[in-house]
């Protein structure tokens, strides 16, 4: 119901007319039974833009992180990816790997459409890589035939990564090729070269509708391999930072240590100075002491001189008749002293 609401009413019409895809070879699309839709893998909207030409409800696996987030996020997400009628696949290999299989056996078996991505995963460069051999046990066991189906530039309209793809319209194009049909092989699902011949048949076929180079590695090879150099590099990065930040370091002690030297050094050479400055003024003081002390002497010495050129006036003052107070002497003193008496 979910399906159908989004496909017709909600989003299908939506996208037709804001993105236009063209389609090629919509008469190769069974009106019944079940098939296998084999794609390109090239964008997120790939399991978008191939239900919305197809009349019939189509079924794809979807890797198992958008079923199991948690949440308003997670239960919106997981609501979405059932609405679209993708179902859950753990793509760790081995026995998970399997029972995704074994989920799309029961829509094949429903008489339904299912679509797989023989790649395994998103191209990392536009490149078509090695399928993997699950799609060839699947037409083997459901006695269904594959439809090889070529998206084009939808990794234009949506790059990796990017949530909010590129409108232009007519860009997005699908093209579906003629059915392929291995029932010659009925009975050899186990063989593993039967599945390799299978596989690599659809995986030609693709590479003709999508025109696109192929690659014999898995892409999941080629991404884990893109993912080493990524982390090499980001390690090549930290340790030259590391580098860098020793370094740095190493060179703010050193500067450190030579900047504590010359301080000591500047200080010792201030204090020298210092010291050298006080002799000098202590030089220049007792000079100054000297010169002074000298100058003191000469004005003493000056003085001296003018006080004996002054003692012999005194004297004649005294002989000229005044005794040592300044008085006339008395005349009858002055006479005893004149006769002896």
């Amino acid at each position: 119901m979910i399906y159908w609401f989004l496909k017709t009413i909600l989003l299908g019409p939506i996208i037709k007319v804001v993105f236009k895809p063209w389609v090629e070879g919509a008469e190769n699309i069974p009106e019944q039974g079940g098939a296998i839709f084999a794609s390109n893998h090239l964008s997120f909207s790939d399991s978008i833009f191939l239900p919305l030409v197809v009349p019939r409800r189509m079924t794809f696996p979807a890797k198992m992180e958008y079923f199991t987030g948690t949440g308003i996020k997670g239960r919106l997400t997981k609501a979405f990816f059932k609405g679209v009628g993708q179902i859950p696949i753990d793509r760790s290999g081995g026995q998970a790997s399997m029972s995704a299989l074994n989920s799309g056996l029961k829509v094949l078996g429903r008489g339904e459409l299912f679509g797989i991505y023989p790649e395994g995963t998103r191209s990392p460069d536009g490149k078509l890589y090695k399928g993997k051999t699950g799609v060839a046990r699947m037409a083997l066991e459901a006695g269904v035939p594959v439809i090889p189906v070529a998206m084009i530039d939808t990794d234009k309209a949506q790059p990796t990564g990017q949530k909010i793809p590129n409108v232009q319209r007519g860009q997005v194009g699908i093209r579906i090729g003629k059915p392929l049909d291995f029932s010659r092989y009925e009975g050899m699902q186990d063989d593993r070269y039967v599945l390799r011949s299978i596989t690599d048949e659809i995986m030609y076929e693709l590479m003709k509708l999508s025109g696109q180079e192929y690659v014999d590695v898995y892409a999941s090879t080629v991404k884990d391999r893109i993912a080493a150099r990524a982390k090499a590099t980001v390690e090549q990065a930290r340790a030259g930072l590391e580098t860098g930040l020793e370094q740095t370091r190493a060179g703010i002690e050193t500067a450190r240590d030579q900047a504590k030297v010359n301080i000591e050094r500047a200080s010792e050479q201030a204090k020298a100075n210092l010291v050298t400055a006080r002799e000098q003024i202590e030089h220049a003081a007792e000079q100054v002491r000297g010169q002074v002390e000298q100058t003191r002497d000469r004005i003493v010495a000056g003085r001296s001189g003018e006080d004996a050129d002054e003692q012999p006036g005194a004297d004649e003052d005294v002989q000229g008749g005044e005794n040592a107070e300044g008085q006339a002497p008395d005349p009858d003193e002055a006479e005893d002293a004149a006769t002896g008496r």
